[in-house]
């Protein structure tokens, strides 16, 4: 059986679909209202700047408060906290440094058992960080189901069973009949169940929480300030911002997708935007057609993929599928609406739920990934050792943000700590081409990947690309 999409349902009726919806991420009209944070337009010194008001920022600003709380701290960020992919995401947390455990088993293999162990314990911290800071982000300890849309796909969910029984995860593989007892579709043809180390929230009250802690530590907060130079001082460095500058000892860069501040970023992370759509909220008796009554993350097992969970008042987000990356990489608004990808999400949606035709889409919005070839965070320096990044997550960072952001510091504090000796923590990824190569060298892979769902089989290209421990993902 091939895979089921491209759908079969036509343009016309997926675009009426959506046709009314708000153009933002619904998880921003959850929170309440708020005044934004003063731009920084006076000069400040700090004993660290962060730029960049996102999971990893404000992750960075708390641990840094907690290990010292005399440290002054200062955080930029160019629009409003959490804005950018922080609240633009899907909202699952997975417990994976690795970008899952696959991934993991195949570009690091040596550390795999250690990097599972601290991806647990950064997991179980992350939840009593949110008990600790009293920060309600709607989380729900469902698990997340991978499920296969093809024959092909089952044998996959096999091998992440048996990597997930070696390394101490529970998961339950469900054939056909289970599954539909879980969750039901049509396409279903078998699912992995994991039951440990993921879970469903609201990013968005995530990233308002975190922001909120930070201010409560006595971190200093500038919003919608741009910050434009990075310049070394005999003092550390200068971040210069607008009107004003921020002179510290120390930076640490939390700016995803963002044009670099430091160059060499830029061969590293190729931003790629995602798409999602959330639906209105689902009747009693259209919950009851589909079933879902654990409420897990559901994703599809291709290498297309969909990505679906239920929020707090019963809607459906819907996202994924196209990872769209456009010539030199531009980031902005101007590229957060694409209709050709919420019509094929919006036709594949009423393929896989047919029973929910009719229901319509009152959000549609899209955002940029900070990919990297190797899927997972990576971490490096500039001017002399002052200015640290942890960038590259590849769409799964709700929870190694965290992680991220504690190694980050770490390093640039000069902390040895068995995290920081990791060759995870200290090797980058393979760089991408510059252009117009790597416009190329990504459209070529997402052909063959799309190809590669068509048919089952990886073609030599990919088969190419996972010999040299390259890749492309979102």
């Amino acid at each position: 059986m091939p895979s089921p999409w491209p759908a079969k349902i036509t343009g016309s009726t997926a675009r009426a679909a959506f046709a009314d919806a708000e153009r933002r991420p619904h998880w921003i009209d959850t929170l309440p209202r708020r005044d934004p944070h003063l731009p920084l337009e006076q000069a400040l010194e700090a004993d660290l700047c962060i730029v960049g008001g996102g999971f990893t920022g404000l992750w960075a600003a708390l641990y840094a408060k907690q290990l010292d709380p005399q440290r002054e701290v200062v955080v930029l960020e160019q629009l409003r906290c959490g804005a950018g992919a922080s609240s633009r995401n899907g909202g699952f947390m997975n417990y994976s440094l690795t970008h899952g455990i696959e991934n993991g088993a195949s570009r690091f293999p040596d550390e795999l058992g250690v990097l599972e162990r601290l991806g647990m314990e950064n997991y179980d911290g992350l939840c009593a960080d949110l008990a600790r800071y009293g920060i309600d982000a709607e989380l729900e300890l469902t698990g997340e189901i991978d499920v296969a849309v093809s024959d092909d796909q089952v044998p996959h969910l096999r091998e992440r069973a048996r990597l997930f029984e070696e390394f101490g995860q529970r998961a339950e593989l469900l054939g056909r009949e289970a599954l539909q007892a879980e969750i039901r579709s049509p396409l279903y043809r078998g699912g992995l169940w994991q039951q440990t180390g993921a879970a469903i929230l609201n990013p968005a009250k995530l990233a308002d929480g975190l922001r909120r802690a930070a201010l409560a530590t006595g971190v200093r907060i500038f919003e919608h300030t741009h910050v434009h130079q990075l310049r070394r001082s005999s003092a550390g460095v200068d971040v210069l911002a607008g009107a004003g500058s921020v002179a510290a000892a120390r930076v640490l860069l939390a700016t995803s997708a963002y044009a670099p501040l430091v160059p060499a970023i830029g061969r590293y992370v190729a931003p790629v935007y995602d798409y999602a759509l959330m639906t209105e909220p689902l009747s009693g008796a259209q919950l009851e057609a589909i079933g879902w009554a654990r409420r897990q993350g559901i994703g599809d097992a291709g290498n297309q993929f969909h990505y679906y969970r239920l929020s707090a008042d019963d809607r459906i987000l819907w996202g994924g599928y196209d990872a769209v990356y456009r010539y030199g990489g531009p980031v902005g608004p101007q590229h957060d609406d694409h209709e050709p990808t919420f019509t094929r999400l919006a036709a594949n949606f009423f393929t896989n739920f047919p029973q929910l035709e009719g229901l319509r889409f009152t959000h549609r919005w899209g955002g940029a990934i900070d990919t990297c070839s190797r899927f997972a965070v990576f971490f490096g320096r500039a001017l002399g050792g002052r200015v640290v990044y942890a960038l590259g997550y590849t769409g799964l960072g709700v929870a190694a943000t965290r992680f991220g952001a504690h190694t980050g510091l770490d390093l640039l504090d000069g902390r040895r700590t068995e995290v920081t000796a990791l060759a995870f923590v200290r090797r980058r990824p393979v760089p991408f081409p510059p252009e117009p190569l790597r416009s190329a060298v990504i459209g070529l892979t997402r052909n063959r990947l799309a190809a590669a769902d068509r048919c089952g089989q990886r073609g030599l290209w990919l088969r190419t690309l996972d010999r040299l421990g390259l890749g492309f993902d979102s």
